[in-house]
Formats: structure tokens, sequence, C-alpha cells
């Protein structure tokens, strides 16, 4: 840093994007052969490859931001923009989950009986597992805002004790949806109900499931002191993504649970 005389970060040489790829190369190809074949061995390498680059290329970051003094004022503001594109990449990935739905609900095709929910379809109750999962999200919303209070105001107690709820919360969230999943009266092969159903809701799970990893890297982070009243970017950018996915599942249960049931 000695002689640069400009506040960008050139970033060196990084074998980690090469060898994430490779892992979701593996990772699809091996999805297939499980699918077809029954054999598992490459989705797991392809995953173990994934986890692998996540950890070693976090570390880098980490390294880069806290230690090195990578991440100027310039630095994060491009970070910034890069999160909310990423968000913005992501409404319009739901989006075409919510166009599939309400494109066979409001007019339901002959093949399924001209009615929504399909014939032969036992629904889920809205107002059992799915409000209670409403709960629980709009709940880790205000536990993980509580938590960015915290650390902008000093308070690193609050913060921990509000991020911890939330990662705690996020769990909760995903094992009932998993029950939920397991006693469910269909499946996703159950007409075009099943697979806007399952698709939806799944691949919104999933994504509870990353923004719950990535709570908890901040967590630890905020215990080991890694971040700072004017040095918390990283919480931030999980913050937004927490908050997203609050938003979408909200629209997930009023238009998929409440209406389409």
């Amino acid at each position: 840093m000695s002689h640069q005389y400009h506040p960008y970060h050139l970033v060196d040489p990084s074998p980690w994007p090469y060898i994430g790829g490779c892992g979701a190369f593996f990772t699809t190809i091996g999805a297939v052969m499980y699918f077809h074949y029954n054999q598992a061995w490459v989705v797991i390498l392809g995953l173990a490859t994934l986890g692998f680059t996540m950890v070693v290329w976090w570390r880098d970051v980490i390294r880069e931001s806290t230690f090195q003094g990578h991440h100027t004022l310039i630095v994060k503001q491009g970070l910034k923009y890069g999160m909310i594109l990423f968000i913005v990449s992501e409404v319009c990935f739901f989006f075409s989950f919510f166009w599939a739905f309400f494109h066979s609900s409001l007019a339901p095709a002959i093949e399924i009986g001209a009615v929504w929910p399909p014939k032969g379809i036992d629904v889920l109750n809205p107002f059992s597992v799915p409000l209670l999962n409403t709960a629980i999200l709009l709940s880790s919303g205000a536990t993980v805002t509580w938590a960015h209070h915290g650390i902008i105001s000093g308070k690193r107690k609050e913060a921990i004790i509000g991020l911890t709820l939330t990662v705690l919360l996020g769990i909760f969230f995903t094992s009932l949806q998993a029950m939920e999943y397991y006693e469910a009266p269909f499946a996703i092969s159950d007409s075009v109900y099943g697979s806007t159903f399952f698709v939806a809701t799944g691949f919104h799970g999933l994504h509870v499931i990353i923004g719950t990893t990535f709570l908890m890297v901040c967590l630890v982070r905020l215990i080991a002191y890694q971040l700072t009243q004017h040095h918390h970017f990283g919480f931030e950018a999980s913050a937004w993504y927490w908050h997203f996915v609050d938003v979408v599942w909200l629209f997930l249960y009023v238009c998929i649970y409440w209406w389409g049931s």
C-alpha cells in the first residue's frame, strides 16, 4: 500500500473463483448423475468443494478488509452497489416464480379441472405452520434491526444478543418448513400446483439457509471484535439480504399459502 496512490482495491490473483466454478460444475453434473443413476459421490465432491471455497474465500476477504485495510470508503461504496444489484437480480428471480404461479392460477387449464387449486390437491392450512413461520420471520427482522442499532451505537452486548436471536429464529424457520414439507399431502410432481409451490417456497427456504449462514459468519466476527461502529458492512449486507428474504416470504404467504388455497 505504500506505493498505491488511489483508493481502489486491486485484488491479488486468486485460485478460488476457478475452484468454486469447478465445484459448481461438479455439483450440477453430480446432481444429474444422482437423479438418473443414484450415484452421489460426484455431487458430494462438488458440495464439499463449494463449502471449502466459501470458507477460504471469505477468509481472504475478511483479511483484506479487517487486517490489511483495503476496504476504503470508495471500495465499500462499490460493495454496496454490488449488493444492491444482487438483491435486484434476486427480485427478478422470484418474480419469475410468481409469474408462473399466477399464469396457472388465474386461468386454470382444463387438464387440471379448470379450477384452482387443481382437483385432487389437498392444500396446506395457511393459518397453521405458515402463519407461525410468518411470525418467526417478522420477529427475526426486528431482532436483526436491533443488532444493527446495537453495532451503530456501540452496544456490543445488545448486538450479540440480537444477532444470536436472529440466527436461532432462522434455524427454527428452516426446521418448521422441513417438517411442513415432510408432512405435505402433495408432492412436487402433483400438477402445476405442486411444481410452483415447492419451487417458490423451496428456493425461498434455500435463501433462508444462505441468509442464516451469512448472519452466523457475522456473529462470529462480531464476537471476535471484527465489526465496529464504522466498519461493519459485512453485517449491513447480511441485514439487507435478510430483510429481502422477509419481504419475499410475505408475498409467498399472501399469494401462495393464503390466496392460492
